[in-house]
């Protein structure tokens, strides 16, 4: 993915408390949306906008679907941003 798609998931403070509660590992759906007053259906979008983004990867286990961090992509963008910084310097 490109990393305008993934600044603007992270430009979201919803998306980037959900990513925080991820690094603990691996959540439901169900389990995510519970930690904000907003609808499921909101939540479910937001979880979307990540997903596009890849930032987080889903997984089915039976009835549930799992969302866990992708880190590799957070890493590329702490790349991106060490990189400007050094330009600096």
């Amino acid at each position: 993915m490109g990393l305008q798609q993934t600044l603007k998931a992270l430009a979201d403070p919803i998306r980037r408390e959900i990513l925080n509660m991820l690094k603990n590992g691996k959540m439901s759906a169900g389990e995510i949306a519970a930690h904000f007053p907003v609808t499921d259906a909101s939540v479910s979008r937001h979880l979307s906008v990540l997903k596009d983004a890849d930032l987080i990867r889903d997984n089915r286990e039976g009835k549930f679907i799992f969302y866990e961090l992708n880190t590799s992509v957070l890493e590329e963008v702490m790349l991106w941003i060490k990189d400007l910084k050094e330009g600096r310097d």
